[in-house]
């Protein structure tokens, strides 16, 4: 079943027993994290959980864990809510290839984002019910919420359009502080604005449909439109309007949108913030926004994401994405991949199953991985396996690691490369190594049928150089 907007998709969870509606009445701060972190802690099939009474904010309400397990999962896809996982990842895989096909459509009345519009005395502390996500954050923050951007020199080229999910503080009534990696498409934009010392426009969506906010977690390429594979994936046209302050394409039924400026040339403080890898990041100077309008839906569905220490939602919904995206690009190059599990960490640890065709090739696969956009700078520690172990089981894995790895043939370890900033365990920001364990079977070199012996040099070719010389040079001398 697809769905445009988000309510479209509560109302297939409810459907199907995955969302609870709490009704009691709860405080922003510590409720609504605490709530969020017991949805996660209830198993692989978790369900999304609707509070629907926050002291403080009168009707409003906030959805939490709505991609966490991966039963929701499942029923975002349209599947089955039992759909074993290695199903949905090759039904995600088929879908992938339909990118050409996607649909983009256009609402030209008035969208229900647009349903209630404030320009002036903004204040997101009053509009938004916030809270932190850990105890230990820098500040409220935006934590599931669709970052939608255009390259300034190239702005009708609705393939460069960029949606990327960001860690977004709430630093003052009108003003949020941006955090970006350096691999980030969003960074082009900013870096190409900067260059000309102009502001670049921003639309920050809150509560859009599943699959837009599964596709802007997505590690897409740079000229690749996440709206086009939202909708194939989704199957279905994904409908698009433009910002009250900016032409930016945005969904048309978002819950909030918050339209505003990356200040040129500025970096205030961020952070810190309990990252994906469970640990808190520390504070840096990042980007700033300067908030020009916000507009919602009447009744607005504020939808925040629990990240923190593993398994939480942030697993669920950028585990699959990011496998199929390393799967591809694998492919294009290394044909006898079967499958890629990256679900652990956005990669921090990946399984690959392949084919063995001959000797080392497993190796050149890890080694292919090490350089794929998003290969460079997540995946440190690789796992590779043979085509009849199932990647997405572990027990399967551990069977292979445990029988088929010789540790003094199998283990590589390659020092100094790039990483992203918030593993923990890196010694330098941006730095780490990367470790390869082959753990398929052995395969045989090519058999030694004769020995090897070198070609000599042949001795009578000193005689005839020295004549070939003589006659070149009488040849030089008639042209000259």
């Amino acid at each position: 079943m697809p769905f445009q907007d988000l309510r479209e998709y509560l109302q297939t969870l409810e459907k199907e027993g995955q969302l609870i509606h709490y009704t009691d009445e709860v405080w922003p701060e510590p409720d609504i994290r605490a709530i969020s972190r017991a949805a996660v802690d209830m198993g692989t099939d978790c369900p999304g959980v609707l509070i629907e009474n926050i002291k403080g904010y009168r009707g409003k309400k906030v959805a939490v864990n709505l991609h966490g397990g991966w039963a929701n999962h499942a029923l975002m896809m349209g599947l089955p809510k039992k759909t074993p996982l290695k199903e949905q990842f090759y039904e995600l895989a088929k879908r992938w290839d339909n990118y050409d096909n996607g649909e983009i459509q256009w609402c030209f009345g008035h969208p229900p984002c647009q349903d209630v519009a404030i320009m002036e005395n903004i204040n997101l502390y009053e509009i938004l019910p916030l809270f932190r996500v850990n105890p230990y954050d820098g500040g409220f923050y935006l934590s599931k919420a669709t970052v939608v951007t255009q390259d300034m020199d190239d702005p009708y080229n609705f393939d460069k359009v960029n949606l990327g999910t960001y860690r977004i503080q709430v630093q003052g009534p009108d003003t949020l502080g941006l955090q970006v990696m350096a691999f980030h498409d969003i960074v082009i934009h900013a870096r190409k604005a900067e260059a000309k010392n102009k502001p670049l426009p921003v639309s920050i969506c809150i509560g859009v449909a599943p699959f837009i906010t599964f596709i802007s977690s997505t590690p897409v390429a740079y000229d690749e439109s996440e709206y086009k594979y939202a909708s194939a994936l989704a199957g279905i046209p994904i409908v698009l309007t433009r910002g009250i302050t900016n032409d930016l394409p945005i969904p048309y039924a978002a819950e909030y949108v918050i339209e505003g400026e990356i200040i040129p040339r500025v970096r205030v403080p961020e952070g810190p913030f309990g990252e994906f890898p469970g640990s808190y990041s520390c504070i840096r100077r990042q980007y700033q926004i300067k908030v020009k309008a916000v507009t919602h839906r009447q009744d607005p569905i504020f939808e925040n994401l629990y990240l923190g220490r593993p398994w939480t939602e942030i697993d669920t919904l950028t585990g699959l994405n990011t496998s199929i995206t390393l799967y591809k690009q694998l492919k294009e190059t290394m044909p006898k991949v079967t499958a890629v599990n990256a679900m652990y960490q956005r990669g921090l640890t990946t399984i690959i199953a392949t084919n063995n065709p001959l000797g080392g090739y497993a190796k050149s696969v890890a080694m292919r991985l090490c350089s794929t956009p998003h290969g460079i700078g997540y995946c440190k520690n690789i796992i590779l396996v043979d085509s009849d172990v199932d990647p997405f089981d572990l027990n399967q894995v551990m069977w292979a690691l445990s029988t088929r790895v010789r540790p003094d043939k199998d283990v590589v370890v390659i020092p100094h490369t790039p990483e992203m900033l918030l593993d923990p365990a890196s010694e330098l920001p941006g730095m780490s190594g990367k470790v390869i364990i082959d753990a398929t079977t052995p395969v045989a070199s090519e058999p030694v049928v004769r020995e090897v012996r070198m070609i000599d040099k042949i001795s009578q070719s000193e005689h005839y150089r020295k004549v070939l010389e003589e006659l070149y040079r009488k040849l030089q001398n008639n042209f000259n």
